[in-house]
């Protein structure tokens, strides 16, 4: 279908040497700026050059079976990397920030039976009705700030309706779920202040989650319905015996809920969106395909590959192992190291992806990285495709869909707005 043209590589390697030699925290932060805003060069770089990139601070990962590797052994690579500050965050353990543990196998088989997969289609539709809500409300304008405007909204709405997280407000919901997330899987330097927005912010959902969970135990005992949430399902479920699912425990797995989707999913928007946008010939077939989910979400997931919302994923490694065993790229990764997984690069590796840089509609699930993979691949992914899906397609049955602005990021990986222009700055007709 053809491709946008490629980013340009090379030098990247030469710079980082002769930054090094001088001033390693130089070095380092050269390569974080790198990630953050010329990591497609970057990768490719790698990727042909040194797949396993080995840093005093960490090492990057950019193979598609190297990025496997690393994401499928979690005894060998852990979330340890950013789980303590996740168990800090909530106060308790959690079951995310943990790797095949009894309470981890225990909690999300449960957390998997509340996320019925047979709730696809409903969620699609709750997506899709509060899509047009607030594009029907922006219409008149011609324009929307779709981050805060359409992007946070839908997915807020979803964790008060579907997973029966409404926060005090949206706002103060969005506020804790960036803060908590923030410091998890962005806070790279330890950067104090982050980690006591994080811990201050998640004790608050800790207690809004234990006041609707004991107005939920209240409104049963009296006899009084209940909504068909994922927390409401929780209150009615009888557990057995001995399965140490707490009223603690259910308060600290639902705050995961929104921590795992409030930032990504609008994350994932934004970014299908902005790829969909840098190829006129793709948008017009994505919007002609609009009328039909089936036929559309090809291009919303062909679309995050080219730009998945975490481009990296952290991992600690626990003992010394050998990455790539058997081949030349083979490399000794020692305990201790700080391994930071690239599935954005792993997605373009054409020892694995066929023709890499076109966009192609016909890609199978696997090659699609961008709810990771292995023992922690997205938990709630089955509500997470038709949200993401539905919602952009609502967007593109707007005529004329364009950019009005450029997204801008804070840290450099969460999207805070992205202005767009629809119809002709007026309704038609």
């Amino acid at each position: 279908m053809g491709s946008v043209e490629q980013a340009t590589t090379g030098g990247h390697l030469e710079r980082y040497e002769e930054a090094l030699a001088r001033d390693p925290m130089a070095a380092f932060g050269l390569v974080r700026e790198w990630m953050r805003t010329d990591w497609r060069s970057l990768f490719a770089e790698l990727r042909e050059r040194r797949p396993v990139f080995v840093t005093p601070a960490f090492t990057v990962v950019t193979r598609f079976a190297d990025v496997v590797e690393v994401l499928s052994h979690e005894q060998v690579f852990s979330v340890r990397a950013f789980g303590p500050r996740l168990d800090a965050a909530l106060g308790a353990p959690f079951m995310l920030a943990r790797d095949a543990t009894p309470m981890n196998w225990r909690e999300k088989g449960l957390m998997q039976l509340m996320l019925d997969p047979r709730d696809a289609g409903d969620v699609r539709e709750l997506a899709g009705r509060l899509a047009d809500e607030l594009l029907d409300a922006a219409w008149p304008d011609g324009r929307i700030e779709a981050v805060h405007g359409l992007f946070r909204p839908v997915a807020l709405g979803v964790c008060a309706r579907y997973f029966g997280v409404p926060g005090p407000d949206p706002q103060t919901l969005g506020r804790w779920t960036r803060a908590v997330v923030a410091d998890g899987f962005a806070n790279f330097l330890g950067d104090p202040d982050l980690q006591v927005a994080s811990v201050a912010a998640g004790a608050e959902l800790v207690a809004h989650l234990r006041d609707r969970l004991a107005e939920q135990r209240a409104a049963l005992r009296d006899g009084r319905d209940l909504p068909d949430d994922v927390l409401a399902r929780l209150v009615r479920s009888s557990l057995p015996p001995g399965s140490g699912v707490t009223d603690d425990r259910i308060v600290t797995n639902m705050a995961g809920l929104p921590l795992g989707f409030v930032e990504s999913a609008p994350g994932a928007m934004v970014e299908a969106v902005e790829q969909l946008l840098l190829r006129p010939y793709v948008l017009a077939e994505a919007t002609a395909a609009a009328e039909d989910p089936e036929r559309f979400d090809p291009y919303v997931w062909e679309a995050l590959r080219f730009s998945p919302f975490f481009k990296l994923i952290p991992r600690l490694c626990e003992r010394d192992h050998v990455l790539a065993a058997g081949t030349p790229r083979s490399t000794v990764i020692p305990a201790g190291t700080f391994v930071l997984a690239a599935p954005a690069s792993a997605m373009f590796d054409a020892d694995v992806v066929p023709e890499p840089e076109e966009f192609r509609l016909d890609r199978p699930r696997h090659h699609q990285l961008f709810f990771g993979s292995g023992h922690h691949a997205c938990l709630g992914v089955h509500v997470a495709l038709p949200v993401i899906a539905e919602t952009v397609r609502r967007l593109l049955l707007r005529p004329g869909v364009r950019p009005a602005g450029r997204v801008e990021r804070t840290l450099g990986i969460f999207p805070d707005a992205f202005e767009l222009g629809f119809g002709d700055g007026g309704r038609e007709g």
